[in-house]
């Protein structure tokens, strides 16, 4: 059974039934900001094949003939450096025949847009897994779960290539409890990269500092695809990620797990974890198989995995909106979209990070002291996204009636009162899941939404908002004139925003 009780109403996505010359499209199984997936059949080889299709919504549709249109004809170069770098991936992808990863089978370009077949695959993300499941996890099932998974992170490094974005929600459990190794996500970098939007998000607390930085001597190798693991272990059996990289630069708060003695969690597994972690690359495990001799692995355990219990067909889960595109390990990561910023320059901001920090790895478990953040930073701002507006207090109009007339207005005739009911209660905004940092110079001010904010910026030059799930529009004057940038949130996590760059 697909983790979809009911189709999903994805828009843009092809209409069922619709034919690649063999493959008939049976069931859109995900969409984001940066493709669809969907389940269709094989008609010469009678089988199930996951369909990914290249769609950024942000800069193209779908016209009736079912090619995708731009928006607009600025967005050409973006559009097309994107879907180089889907085409790219897709053929990276197919080299690999690792039975952990993602296997591509074939790709195409139709409807002035490219597609990627791969292997239909079920069972559900380790995120989802790891929730509904939590007595299941344990170091047993941790140990059974790591050789095939660390075999096929192995595998990339050994091509020359990082994944970097490895994750819960990029890990697939299968059916019959083995995990797969989901795709990279380029495309969604190189329009990032490309994009006029100033802003950027990295994973909270799966992100190492050199994922921060464009500075050379930061250099990017297997020990930062190690230090996501280590994070993605670390939620597994504490229930949440590491505290962010850059915090940790200001002031390492991050308590060894070894310390913890989390009980049923051997030290072995536990300090190898706490390596991973570490926030000097070099003193990280520098290969897989060092992390593996750490955690003293077998080569591999004889009894099969725990399953996930599917019912029936499950469904490829690719997550399309938070990857990374694959590079060379010598290649570093550009933490900001549009705007390079060196290392010394984010410990600057990651003081004002360090202050959230809570906000972005707590599950809800925590929560931060209001106080504590405004006494050392600047004040944070909730603003209503435009999707989502602030409902204005209800007026004589608006309220329900209180009196039933039993004649006409006119008349002066006694009227009957009603029992008035009561008035429903409006459903409470979303709670802010971003927190956005904007450099300002003196004097400048700033609109989202067409709302005008009270914002100071704090001495390192950057003011703070907390934004709910939404669309927002920055309108930021000064004596330059006005600059807009756009910002789309859907999930936790931390932007930086330069209208200077």
């Amino acid at each position: 059974m697909s983790e979809h009780d009911q189709p999903l109403n994805v828009p843009n996505a092809l209409p069922l039934g619709y034919r690649f010359n063999e493959f008939e499209i049976k069931e859109v199984i995900g969409g984001g900001g940066f493709g669809i997936v969907y389940r269709a059949w094989d008609h010469q080889l009678e089988r199930d094949i996951a369909i990914k299709e290249f769609m950024p919504a942000s800069l193209a549709v779908r016209s009736d003939d079912l090619n995708l249109v731009l928006r607009s004809e600025r967005f050409s170069k973006t559009f097309h450096a994107g879907l180089n770098s889907f085409i790219q991936e897709a053929r990276l992808l197919a080299r690999f025949n690792h039975p952990n990863l993602l296997h591509v089978l074939r790709f195409w370009v139709q409807n002035d847009t490219a597609y990627m077949g791969t292997v239909f695959y079920s069972g559900t993300t380790l995120s989802n897994f790891s929730e509904r499941n939590p007595q299941s996890v344990n170091e047993a099932w941790i140990r059974r779960m790591l050789p095939p998974l660390l075999g096929a992170i192995k595998t990339i490094h050994e091509a020359g290539y990082l994944h970097r974005d490895i994750s819960l929600d990029n890990i697939q459990i299968q059916s019959s409890g083995e995990p797969i190794l989901l795709d990279f996500g380029s495309a969604r970098k190189t329009i990032g990269n490309l994009s006029d939007e100033s802003e950027t998000m990295l994973r909270p607390g799966y992100a190492p500092i050199e994922q921060y930085s464009d500075n050379d001597e930061s250099e990017q190798g297997a020990w930062t695809d190690i230090y996501a693991l280590g994070a993605v272990l670390h939620t597994l059996i504490t229930g949440a990620p590491p505290p962010v990289s850059v915090v940790r630069s200001i002031e390492d708060n991050y308590q060894p797990l070894v310390q913890r003695r989390l009980a049923g969690y051997s030290t072995a597994l536990l300090s190898a974890i706490d390596r991973a972690l570490a926030l000097k690359p070099e003193d990280r495990p520098q290969s897989i198989d060092d992390f593996a001799v750490l955690m003293a692995l077998p080569e591999r355990e004889p009894e099969p995995l725990l399953s996930a219990k599917m019912s029936g067909p499950g469904t490829m889960l690719v997550p399309i909106e938070e990857k990374e595109e694959v590079v060379k390990p010598a290649s570093p990561l550009k933490a900001l979209l549009g705007h390079r910023l060196a290392l010394p320059g984010l410990v600057a901001a990651g003081v004002l990070v360090g202050l959230c920090a809570g906000l972005l790895v707590s599950r809800g478990n925590e929560q931060t002291d209001p106080a504590e953040v405004a006494q050392n930073s600047a004040p944070a701002v909730t603003v209503a996204p435009v999707n989502q507006p602030v409902a204005a207090p209800p007026t004589q109009a608006d309220a329900p009636p209180e009196t039933v007339s039993s004649t006409p207005a006119q008349t002066s005739e006694p009227v009957q009162t009603a029992a008035r009911e009561p008035d429903p209660q409006p459903a409470p905004p979303p709670a802010p899941v971003a927190q956005v940092y904007i450099r300002l110079q003196q004097g400048e001010r700033v609109q989202v939404n067409g709302q005008p904010q009270a914002l100071v910026p704090a001495v390192n030059g950057f003011a703070t908002l907390q934004l709910a799930p939404g669309n927002y529009t920055f309108a930021i004057s000064g004596q330059s004139g006005t600059r807009q940038h756009t910002l789309n949130i859907s999930e936790e996590g931390v932007w930086l925003l330069d209208p200077h760059s």
